[in-house]
């Protein structure tokens, strides 16, 4: 067990396992109580295993872009309808509208259970955002386009450089400021934003062009030969695989579908998609170096994300009262142990992981 504590960056899907296991947790509760508990696990664990990678910068833009989504829910409910309920906090002047927009208030009243429906559901959608820069800051995103299925080489590439784009803003932002710094520029305000937008554009280009150039040198994405036949008939297996994906898991979250249709709809999806990435991963021919194992710091983490994301939807059948407290009338919120206990869970690779390779990763960047 001494190799297991050696420092080393897991596979970057272990740690995006774990934050959409926690996604699904928040997507599950307004509770506040159980959404900040979210957050503070997240905001801990990222602390205490990201490494000092570019795309580990990020995480602070993220909980800035969650504070904006909560007070932006806030002011819409103050905006558009902020009346309902029964505890008025305060009344703005209304503005009147024609006929045709009947339905819509602007201003007006505003009670305090409508302020706090959209921080709930404000918070939740913050909740959920951050837990997805959580696996940005911690997952190398070069990695994870190596780890993508021969099948879905288009779609992942796209994919990883649009989820890549927004930490390599934060490492030119911090660069450029940096420099601004050293050369002993005082400028603030507008002036500033002006000084620094168009050096991290450029140097956002220059860095899509350079990785652009980096894997056409090496073929990536080089196809193989495929009849025409073969080809529709591994288009047809994707699209019905992947609708039957989507069918089965919105059958599994809604809780009005009937069971006996969601988990066979569901099983059938994942089974023709996989017949399809199979049949379609014949025609892409890719040479692996070095390929990326899981081992047991990776099931580790995967399963305590899963195993939150997991029992936040268990207790989402037994006592939704709690996972949602009602407004009317107001109630304080409570937290029950089992959807407590599946939160905490998933801190639990900030101890149970190895800790990062600073250097090794700068060297593989």
């Amino acid at each position: 067990m001494s190799a297991y504590w050696l420092p080393r960056s897991l596979h970057p899907a272990a740690w995006w396992f774990w934050a959409l296991g926690l996604a699904t947790a928040a997507s599950r509760t307004t509770n506040p109580l159980l959404l900040a508990l979210i957050l503070a696990v997240t905001t801990y664990v990222v602390v205490s295993r990201r490494s000092d990678a570019p795309w580990a910068l990020a995480f602070r833009m993220y909980l800035i872009l969650g504070a904006f989504i909560v007070t932006m829910r806030v002011v819409y409910r103050i905006i558009f309808g902020g009346g309902e309920g029964d505890n008025i906090l305060f009344t703005l002047p209304e503005i009147p509208l024609p006929a045709w927009a009947a339905g819509i208030r602007l201003f007006g009243q505003v009670t305090v259970e409508s302020l706090l429906g959209g921080a709930f559901d404000g918070l939740r959608l913050a909740t959920m955002v951050i837990c997805v820069g959580a696996a940005n800051a911690l997952a190398n995103p070069k990695r994870l386009l190596k780890s993508v299925p021969s099948a879905l080489y288009e779609v992942g590439s796209a994919v990883v450089v649009a989820v890549s784009v927004f930490p390599q803003l934060a490492e030119s932002v911090v660069r450029v400021g940096r420099a601004r710094s050293l050369r002993g520029s005082t400028e603030k305000g507008i002036r500033t934003f002006r000084a620094v937008a168009i050096p991290v554009l450029e140097d956002a280009l220059d860095r899509s062009l350079r990785l652009a150039a980096a894997m056409d040198s090496r073929g990536y994405g080089r196809s193989g030969a495929l009849t025409g036949g073969a080809r529709v008939t591994t288009g047809a297996f994707l699209i019905v695989g992947l609708a039957g994906i989507c069918v089965g898991v919105y059958g599994v979250l809604d809780g009005t579908t009937p069971r006996y249709l969601a988990m066979p709809m569901l099983a059938a999806g994942v089974v023709i998609a996989a017949v399809g990435m199979i049949s379609a991963g014949r025609r892409v021919h890719r040479s692996s170096y070095r390929p990326d194992h899981w081992r047991l710091a990776e099931i580790v983490a995967a399963v305590c994300g899963l195993a939150a994301g997991v029992l936040l939807y268990r207790s989402s059948t037994v006592d939704p009262a709690n996972l949602n407290p009602s407004l009317r009338p107001l109630t304080w919120p409570v937290v029950d142990l089992l959807p407590a206990v599946g939160v905490l869970i998933a801190v639990l690779p900030a101890w149970l992981v190895p800790r990062p390779a600073y250097e090794m990763e700068e060297q593989a960047s």
